[in-house]
């Protein structure tokens, strides 16, 4: 399936992600400087996290965060070891999303949009269904349908069915109504991280994505 491109993801969309994010530097720098001090004292060098992630039509873009864990044993990531590297001062700004905010950033640049699937792991674009992989279809967002309907509480396949929903679906309203939601979610830390663990479990793959390769 194609996606075809209605008014506002044609000529609004853009546009409207580049002044929000805009706006929101200006009036959240002093948090953000505040926040770059916090990590700076806490957790040390480096203040931003940075990693490469698929955008649209999976072309790899820089992703910036503010960073919230030790750094790994050996220099080596581990998921196994994401509980014992989450800090307390971590898992605050992750339950505020205050760590997100550099992404704010990647919008001005044109990687990313305010709404869209979230930009995931370079290695899980082999590892998705024909359908999953629509959700690079667009722009990866800073919210998305599957962050206000669960966030990392769902599980994998519900996430990316969410994602393919946002995909055919783009709307003006569609899009604020997430953005409000969104803000919502984040008041009441909702879906921060999957049940007993610290983050959220990588996706592995499933039977329809393994029979293709």
């Amino acid at each position: 399936m194609i996606h075809e491109q209605g008014f506002y993801e044609k000529h609004i969309k853009r546009p409207q992600d580049f002044l929000c994010a805009f706006l929101a530097i200006i009036i959240l720098s002093p948090v953000m400087l505040v926040v770059a001090m916090l990590v700076r004292i806490k957790l040390g060098s480096p203040i931003f996290f940075t990693q490469d992630r698929p955008g649209k039509e999976g072309t790899i873009f820089r992703l910036y965060k503010f960073r919230t864990m030790l750094p790994p044993r050996a220099g080596i990531i581990d998921p196994s070891q994401d509980a014992e590297r989450l800090t307390s001062f971590g898992k605050k700004l992750r339950s505020t999303s205050l760590d997100e905010l550099p992404e704010l950033f990647n919008i001005l640049k044109g990687d990313m949009a305010v709404v869209g699937p979230r930009p995931l792991l370079v290695q899980y674009l082999e590892r998705y269904s024909p359908r999953q992989a629509r959700r690079h279809e667009v722009r990866p967002g800073f919210t998305g349908l599957a962050q206000v309907h669960g966030r990392n509480s769902i599980s994998w396949e519900e996430k990316f069915e969410w994602d393919v929903q946002y995909v055919d679906h783009i709307t003006f309203l569609g899009d604020w109504k997430i953005i409000f939601e969104t803000v919502k979610t984040v008041l009441k830390h909702e879906g921060i991280s999957a049940a007993g663990e610290a983050t959220m479990k990588e996706f592995m793959g499933n039977e329809e994505s393994s029979g293709e390769n």
